[in-house]
């Protein structure tokens, strides 16, 4: 049976948010590679109300508050948004916090959000298509879903021995979620390659507008999640797709 995410990101909330120590001036899409300040895939936020799925401790929507948005962060783990709501008392920055499924955004109207966003959490999402209809449901016409996950390619190499040369673990085609555990606390990831991704997306009404792969910073303090890996293939996958029509 595959793991209860919610209840593994309860039990390693506070590990986590210790180690990673994310900001909360800027929007970041992954570990050790530009973020917002370099890619400006967002735009102007001020004025704009922002919907961040799968928000975690809220870093980045209380960075886009900061920035003059109306944020609202939504995460299944309710850890994960005690964490985020001491860190926006201590921010001084209001969020709209909320406790639930990433696909059940019944609490807001349809055609009403300016902008939806998640860092890294897509790959913790079976039914990512569910999520992408529902994204498209509350939000404008004309206004972009953008999002990054780690990268389908990464997960055929075994990193998990450095001094060893990099070995192929899997087939890039093997759509079995994959099991593993992380500071002792059992997760589970699904695999979505680029055509599921690009299928999903275009099937639920979106035009894709922006693939990324990005390189990791050539310089610079690297974060808990490094490995020389980062520098030969892809760790993360940054899209921005359209929400086209009504």
């Amino acid at each position: 049976m595959p793991t209860d995410n919610a209840a593994a990101w309860d039990r390693h909330s506070a590990a986590y948010q210790a180690g990673a120590q994310l900001p909360t001036d800027v929007v970041h899409y992954g570990p050790d590679i530009p973020t917002e300040s370099e890619l400006g895939l967002l735009g102007h936020l001020k004025g704009k109300r922002v919907l961040e799925l799968g928000c975690g401790g809220a870093q980045c929507a209380i960075a886009m508050a900061k920035a003059g948005a109306t944020a609202i962060g939504v995460d299944f783990s309710a850890e994960q948004l005690a964490f985020a709501r001491r860190l926006c008392e201590r921010e001084g920055v209001k969020v709209e916090l909320r406790l639930g499924d990433l696909a059940d955004l019944s609490f807001l109207r349809g055609d009403s959000v300016d902008l939806v966003f998640s860092s890294f959490s897509f790959g913790y999402v079976e039914d990512l298509q569910r999520v992408f209809r529902q994204a498209h449901r509350v939000m404008r016409s004309g206004s972009f879903l953008t999002f990054s996950l780690p990268h389908p390619a990464y997960d055929m190499i075994d990193d998990d021995h450095p001094l060893e040369p990099l070995r192929i673990r899997r087939s890039y085609f093997d759509r079995e979620p994959i099991e593993y555990e992380w500071n002792g606390v059992p997760f589970t990831d699904y695999r979505h390659t680029m055509g599921d991704l690009v299928t999903g997306l275009t099937r639920s009404g979106y035009r894709l507008d922006t693939v990324l792969e990005p390189a990791p910073l050539p310089t610079g303090p690297r974060s808990m999640f490094w490995r020389e890996t980062f520098q030969y293939v892809p760790r993360t996958l940054i899209i921005r797709a359209k929400k086209e029509g009504g």
